[in-house]
């Protein structure tokens, strides 16, 4: 690549390499090489609970002699349906080691979408949490598992707390009681790695082409897509995080994991990048502000990869001024827009950097950022890292557009995805060459900084979290008073946008907003759920027909606009 054909290096801070190194090693080898170099280096702080490289590599071993003493093989899949607790990381390295393809689930799934993503990947094992166990448990005759292995927040707690858990449980009517063996082929994951032994464990893999993991994204077709990650996809994006992070220190850092490792960003940047560093990976299990002021205070973390979401809430919290968190030092930001104004307040009190970032599933996923110690851009994405190209192309004719003019960002790099799981079609209407049409509307100025202007899949980001409207009209319809439905996102100050369904009743029908919100909680994940509804007579449509989604954008566009 040059500056020519590619304009955004010659913005590049002096001390990020227009072209990198990957090694060519399997994903589990960043742990392995991490733990002999720092064992004795703090890899995770949990609760008040500290483990260390060695330690964690152990368990790791041990939960990787459990999966082959189940029969996982290479190329099974396993997946795991936890928060950010050490057993996450743990499932995560321990299924890499025996060759397993991992599946990242969301804890917030209901039956519905779990039962989707289990059966389209052929999951053999699931690792979920305690409270999850029900639904996993009545879901699971519909798909290929074989083996369920529970954990639960207290088993990697300090003595004290995890006296105590149990009684919060039980005070919080949240406590679920899993027998091992009450169930055939059910398992506790503590249980499990007691019995199981701690010798090395390395299937080789043929990173190039071998997937570790498949990461589901939404689409408009309403059905979430697996992008398969290969090892070498996930190792690269990796080593192009720690290039812009120019200035971490090997061994000295310490990552604040709020931001969920089920989420392919808070895997890469916090996990996957911190295990790399040998960092200390100080968990959040759930993003409470009062908690993490406090833990911000107490563990010192210096770099605190999150979304927008969660730096506002840091900055709205009334006893902020209370709390010390002048350690952080980098924080990049995704998953949605970064206010300005967000950026300048966090940065006042922090004196460390807070910048934006772009990236996407079926790209490990980051593709740009803006400079953390160099010149960035407001309301930009910023620069393209090392070794990805980028293109602004012409919707209808694929052409090249000019700087400054708008069309479908397309990227291409080692970090773009292998393909979608069992979605030839897919994957070739996306993957062209090697570029990645991503679906996302922008431009490039003449100093190469990128800029998201619209999302062509009608994607909604709230709280940091995909929402695909498909998804949650087909549940809308599903429902007997509902005739038509569409559902489009609106700005919202806390959560960045949130989710609008418009409604026309059947008739001689009525709902009220209470049911339909009761009805969708119970087919939905929590974040998906509508929180306006708007009844009308009509919708906006072509003359064939089609539900005018854009025209009802505008519309409330305008109403913002004569505020």
């Amino acid at each position: 690549m040059s500056t020519t054909s590619c304009p955004w290096l010659a913005s590049y801070p002096v001390e990020v390499s227009h072209k990198l190194s990957y090694p060519d090693i399997p994903l589990y080898e960043l742990l392995l090489q991490t733990a002999q170099a720092h064992p004795d280096t703090p890899a995770i702080f949990f609760m008040g609970k500290e483990m260390t490289y060695a330690q964690l590599l152990e368990d790791c071993y041990r939960f990787a002699n459990a999966l082959q003493q189940l029969g996982v093989t290479k190329g099974d899949r396993i997946a795991i349906m936890l928060p950010n607790i050490p057993q996450s990381v743990i499932a995560y390295y321990g299924a890499l080691l025996v060759g397993a393809i991992v599946v990242q689930t969301n804890p917030l799934y209901t039956e519905r979408e779990l039962l989707h993503q289990m059966s389209d990947s052929g999951a053999k094992v699931i690792v979920c949490l305690d409270l999850l166990y029900p639904r996993v448990k009545r879901i699971k005759q519909d798909t290929m598992l074989q083996h369920l292995i529970v954990t639960g927040i207290k088993d990697y707690l300090p003595l004290a707390k995890k006296l105590f858990y149990p009684f919060v449980q039980w005070k919080q009517r949240q406590r679920v009681q899993v027998k091992e063996g009450e169930d055939a082929g059910v398992y506790a994951f503590t249980s499990l790695l007691a019995r199981s032994i701690s010798a090395p464990v390395r299937t080789p893999a043929d990173v190039r082409h071998d997937v570790a993991l498949i990461q589901y994204t939404g689409g408009t077709t309403g059905k979430a897509k697996g992008a398969m990650l290969t090892h070498a996809n996930l190792i690269a994006n990796v080593i192009q995080c720690g290039a812009w992070f120019y200035k971490a220190r090997q061994g000295e850092e310490r990552i604040l994991a709020a931001i969920p490792f089920f989420h392919v960003y808070g895997m890469t940047v916090a996990m996957n990048f911190g295990i790399y560093m040998g960092a200390k990976l100080i968990l959040v299990p759930r993003f409470d502000v009062s908690m993490m002021l406090k833990l911000i205070d107490n563990q010192k973390p210096t770099v605190f990869p999150g979304a927008p979401t969660m730096y506002i809430g840091l900055l709205s919290h009334p006893e902020l001024s209370k709390y010390n968190i002048s350690s952080i030092e980098a924080c990049l930001s995704g998953s949605a827009p970064l206010p300005v104004e967000v950026q300048q307040k966090f940065e006042a009190i922090t004196n460390g950097k807070l910048v934006e970032g772009y990236g996407l599933t079926e790209c490990s996923p980051v593709t740009h950022a803006n400079p953390i110690w160099g010149r960035r851009v407001n309301g930009s994405i910023g620069l393209p890292w090392p070794d990805t190209e980028c293109r602004v192309v012409d919707i209808e004719t694929g052409e090249d557009v000019l700087p400054g003019s708008v069309g479908e960002l397309c990227v291409r790099g080692p970090q773009v995805m292998k393909g979608y799981w069992n979605c030839e079609e897919e994957t070739h209407a996306s993957l062209q060459d090697g570029w990645f049409f991503t679906g996302d509307i922008g431009s490039m100025d003449e100093n190469g900084y990128f800029y998201i202007v619209d999302r062509k899949k009608d994607m909604i980001i709230a709280s940091g979290f995909n929402i695909y409207p498909r998804e949650i009209e087909e549940v809308l319809y599903e429902h007997p008073a509902v005739k038509e439905a569409v559902v489009i996102g609106v700005p919202d100050e806390y959560r960045g946008e949130t989710v609008k369904a418009y409604i026309v009743m059947r008739k001689d029908e009525e709902v009220t907003n209470e049911e339909l919100d009761k009805y969708c909680r119970q087919k939905l994940a929590s974040f998906k759920v509508p929180h306006l509804y708007e009844f009308r007579d009509e919708l906006p449509k072509t003359a064939v027909g089609k539900i005018l989604r854009r025209t009802l954008i505008e519309e409330e566009r305008n109403k913002l606009q004569t505020k």
